[in-house]
């Protein structure tokens, strides 16, 4: 079934066209987003429940272009004696200069837009709605139960899930769209102790969807146990440098860390990035082919149109190792003279919209994973990311795994290390790929920050890569 739009968006769409008219009758270029986003998130532990609002908002933002200068206005309510309030309060922000001594301004001329009229959504099987939160709650404690039981180790195990549903409207002068999207996420968690020594696991699981994830989650249930009483018998990383089998979700992060944040082109126009030297430029192995767009995989950073009113893209970032282009929001391209690739995101209505990754991984390849791991001399086996972070101005990458499986001469020996801290430079390490599996697989259950803030959803993911890397 497809998700329904809201009903709050569709009662202020005459208002919203009247608004949009009034705007793009004084000014070069107008645009307005509308969004309502609802959601719930559950959490049950062997000592609490806990059931809350997701990251519900409602409301408008504005964003105009008048003699080469642009300014937004953001507001949550609105009424039809509002609107000429809306416009001169959009004029006053736009004749001001808030630019600190010594800065230059931008100039933009009003971006191109071919017409585009259409509404569309994402498709889900069971909906939240249809449950009612003792339901869900019900069903997330039997998880809890099933885990609790499976070790006398298990000190906790924790079963959480959220689902964020929104419909955002954009209208301008040329386009009228509506997209409707919803999304579930799911963790379990398991901590256990022997000895005094506690260790903790996790499986997510997330995707484009309703309640039917609990099915997923309720498979991780036991091979989240036998991880965690793995873990009680592991043993501090030997640091060095290893031949490494990752798993997709490491493969993800490393996908994210590496060249996520490094190929956002708002970081080109401030001059933080490295990569707009190497474009064109071996960055990866041959074997490396990287993507990022709403619409290049199938996820919870899945969209129909980002928050400037791009399409979305499917961009190929690195090509058979060779970095081609980076992703941008509307501004950068319009400040880059380059066409935007529909990666430009909100945290909600009152922030900016910023360059920021959506799905984002890297092709699959022809090697079988037994044959990989056979591969091996003497190396590391990585699963479970838990962080990362890269410095795109010198492409260094330092992310955390919570489990490197030993491998010796070509089989996994049953040694543990736990935990693993993940660092090198990024060219050195994506060049050293020389071995990918034959399917990619992505997850989303996180978020991502533009450095210390604006969260947004994201995934990514790829297929298990054999690389060298450098552990500790």
């Amino acid at each position: 079934m497809k998700v329904q739009e809201s009903a709050f968006i569709a009662e202020k769409r005459p208002l919203l066209l009247k608004l949009r008219d009034a705007l793009c009758g004084q000014f070069d270029h107008a645009s307005i987003l509308a969004e309502d986003t609802v959601g719930r998130v559950y959490r049950v532990s062997r000592h609490s429940v806990n059931v809350g609002e997701g990251d519900n908002v409602r409301g408008f933002v504005v964003k105009v272009l008048d003699g080469g200068r642009y300014a937004e206005y953001s507001f949550s309510e609105l009424e039809e004696g509002s609107i000429p309030g809306i416009v001169a309060a959009v004029r006053e922000l736009l004749a001001a200069d808030v630019r600190p001594e010594g800065l230059a301004a931008n100039t933009y001329a009003p971006p191109a837009e071919d017409p585009t009229v259409f509404s569309d959504a994402t498709e889900y099987e069971i909906d939240p709605a249809a449950m009612s939160d003792e339901q869900i709650v019900d069903r997330l404690t039997a998880l809890r139960d099933k885990g609790l039981a499976m070790d006398e180790s298990v000190l906790d195990f924790v079963a959480m899930m959220s689902w964020q549903k929104y419909t955002k409207l954009f209208l301008s002068r040329e386009k009228d769209m509506t997209q409707s999207v919803m999304y579930t996420t799911g963790t379990v968690a398991a901590a256990a102790m022997k000895d005094q020594q506690v260790k903790q696991s996790y499986m997510p699981c997330s995707g484009l969807g309703g309640m039917e994830l609990l099915a997923k989650m309720e498979d991780n249930v036991a091979p989240c146990v036998k991880t965690v009483v793995e873990l009680l018998d592991s043993e501090p990383m030997i640091p060095g440098e290893y031949e490494c089998i990752c798993d997709p979700e490491t493969t993800g992060m490393i996908v994210h860390e590496a060249f996520g944040h490094g190929v956002e082109m708002d970081m080109f126009v401030k001059d933080r990035a490295q990569a707009p030297q190497f474009i064109g430029k071996y960055v990866a192995s041959p074997l490396v082919t990287m993507h990022d767009g709403a619409c290049s995989a199938k996820q919870t950073a899945t969209y129909f149109f980002d928050d400037e009113g791009t399409l979305a893209h499917d961009t190929v970032v690195i090509d058979k190792g060779i970095l081609r282009t980076g992703i941008s929001d509307l501004q950068s391209a319009l400040a880059l003279g380059t066409e935007p690739t529909g990666n430009g995101r909100r945290e909600s209505f009152a922030r900016k919209a910023y360059t920021r990754m959506t799905n984002t991984w890297f092709e699959p390849g022809t090697d079988k994973l037994e044959d990989m791991i056979a591969s091996v001399k003497y190396g590391m086996y990585l699963e479970c990311p838990s962080s990362g972070m890269e410095d795109p101005k010198n492409w260094g990458i330092q992310c955390m795994v919570n489990i490197a499986r030993e491998i010796r001469d070509g089989k996994l020996t049953g040694r543990i290390f736990s935990p693993v801290v993940l660092t090198g430079y990024v060219p050195d390490l994506l060049k050293s790929i020389s071995a990918m599996s034959g399917s990619a697989e992505l997850s989303g259950t996180g978020f991502c920050g533009k450095g210390h803030k604006e969260w947004v959803k994201v995934s990514d993911g790829g297929p298990y890569i054999k690389a060298r890397i450098r552990l500790g």
